[in-house]
């Protein structure tokens, strides 16, 4: 537990305890003979003391009551000397994966109060699978006792067993057994199911943690920084500190580069908020450093023969939207339509323009979409359904930086701001390009009603052309000698005008 000045954790504060799990006798044995040990009594007693705030047979949350309870239940003295002996058996429950402290603040009422969160102990099997607790347990009651600890774990086989050679599998699987209705999914179930869901954080087990904290951020931060005041008060603004975690997602970065970022001039704004727009433009500049920096190393590398392939990592989305485009070709085996469709919604443009190329995405790509994001500052659902857009049509020599600049003004000019509105705005682009298509191979859809109506057409057209005179192929008139005679004395006349 980080607690940077005792008056922040007393006696007064409140708490309330939360867990969803239940120990059993082999789980309570695991914990007095592989975790008791390393913890200590205080630390059992003070995990023990947090279960038992409410019945076995329930889970959930308690009603926040006075830390008071809990040092008088550990018969610790109320002062500052139990305060940190409280705090020093919850930070050894915390580092050996047994206990989550958090602190919500109400800025209203400037209250902090405690949340304990208790995780259950770790099989034997997941016990001695992790280095760490294996060997800090091997300090604390040495190797042999380690040994024989773990030997009285392991389920040992019938000797029986052992002129049998052969293991077949007789496992009914589910879909032989039982038969789900087809139907469609129910909209009100999924949204009470969403609404009844928790909101808080889980152990890493359930949820994937967050990429930047405010704890390690501290850590890292410069104490003579000007903005090491801003950076602190963090802690209480959620919204900030999501915003940083998606600029971290977004631009693969990590908590030394989120801080050098916030140790820079004009970051924050006087009152203390984040320059959104200078932050992430900052950003771009240091994720573009990093891609050139990778292609230089990956050009090093391949001169060695030892180029690494970068891996991925997909976060699930939360709910698609009612418009939904179709899967491109080459995500159709890997995603269903409403995964790419919650994947245009919720990731970043950058990563979503990774996963149409194979290695790293070229710099003209980068530089084209770059504009269009920090520029236009078109939302990121209107930019991957652009990327859609561009990577699916079917003529390559289109994508071209003017190209790809003139749909998204086009977008912009129109006001589209939401994925609803850019899916509408694309299957517009497509009617159109499959007529332009149809008309540029010289298909009439004029022809396909019928032959009285080709006609009537074919009428108007011709009604529309201007009228022009026309040499006609005749017999030949005979000219009178009057006309003759006018006719070479015009010609007399034009020659000697031409000789002077």
């Amino acid at each position: 537990m980080r607690v940077s000045n005792l008056m922040e954790f007393t006696e007064n504060h409140r708490y309330f305890t939360s867990r969803d799990f239940a120990l059993s006798g082999l789980d309570r044995k695991v914990f007095i003979t592989l975790y008791q040990p390393m913890v200590g009594a205080v630390s059992a007693a003070f995990y023990h003391l947090l279960y038992h705030q409410f019945g076995e047979d329930s889970t959930g949350y308690t009603a926040p009551e006075p830390q008071r309870k809990l040092l008088l239940g550990l018969g610790m003295e109320l002062n500052a000397a139990g305060r940190q002996s409280l705090i020093e058996a919850a930070s050894k429950l915390e580092a050996v994966g047994l206990l989550q402290v958090f602190r919500n603040h109400n800025p209203l009422t400037e209250e902090s109060i405690y949340e304990y969160m208790l995780l259950r102990p770790l099989s034997s099997a997941e016990f001695f699978s992790n280095y760490h607790l294996t060997l800090l347990l091997r300090d604390k009651i040495g190797k042999s006792a380690l040994i024989e600890l773990r030997d009285g774990y392991i389920a040992k086989h019938p000797p029986e067993l052992a002129r049998f050679v052969n293991r077949e599998e007789a496992t009914v699987p589910f879909y032989e057994m039982f038969r789900i209705g087809a139907s469609a999914m129910d909209p009100e179930l999924e949204m009470g199911w969403a609404e009844s869901a928790t909101a808080k954080e889980r152990p890493p087990s359930f949820q994937t943690q967050e990429r930047i904290r405010h704890s390690e951020m501290m850590l890292r931060f410069p104490r003579g920084s000007a903005n090491r005041g801003f950076v602190e008060r963090l802690n209480r603004a959620p919204e900030s500190m999501a915003q940083l975690n998606y600029l971290a997602y977004k631009f693969n970065l990590e908590v030394p580069e989120i801080c050098r970022l916030l140790d820079e001039d004009g970051i924050f704004h006087p009152d203390g908020t984040l320059s959104w727009d200078e932050l992430q433009s900052r950003a771009n500049l240091m994720y573009r450093q990093d891609r050139k920096r990778d292609e230089e190393r990956e050009r090093f590398l391949a001169r060695g023969e030892e180029r690494q392939v970068p891996s991925d990592t997909v976060d699930s989305g939360t709910s698609p939207t009612k418009l939904q485009l179709d899967i491109p070709e080459r995500f159709q085996m890997d995603v269903n339509m409403e995964r790419y469709n919650e994947m245009l919604q919720r990731e970043p443009y950058t990563r979503m323009l990774e996963r149409y190329f194979p290695g790293a995405v070229p710099d003209a790509f980068v530089r084209i979409f770059e504009r269009i994001d920090l520029n236009y500052k078109l939302p990121e659902p209107v930019i991957n359904v652009l990327i859609h857009y561009v990577f699916s049509l079917s003529h390559a020599q289109r994508l071209t930086k003017s190209f790809v600049d003139s749909i998204a003004s086009n977008m912009l000019a129109k006001g589209i701001d939401t994925l609803d509105k850019a899916v509408m705005y694309i299957r517009e682009q497509e009617k159109l390009n499959v007529a332009l298509e149809r008309k540029r191979r010289g298909e009439d859809p004029a022809r396909d009603n019928g032959s009285g109506s080709g006609s009537q057409a074919q009428g108007r057209n011709a009604r529309r052309k201007p009228a022009m005179s026309v040499v006609k192929n005749g017999p030949a008139q005979e000219v009178s000698p009057e006309d003759l005679e006018k006719m070479l004395k015009r010609a007399r006349e034009l020659k000697e005008k031409n000789n002077r």
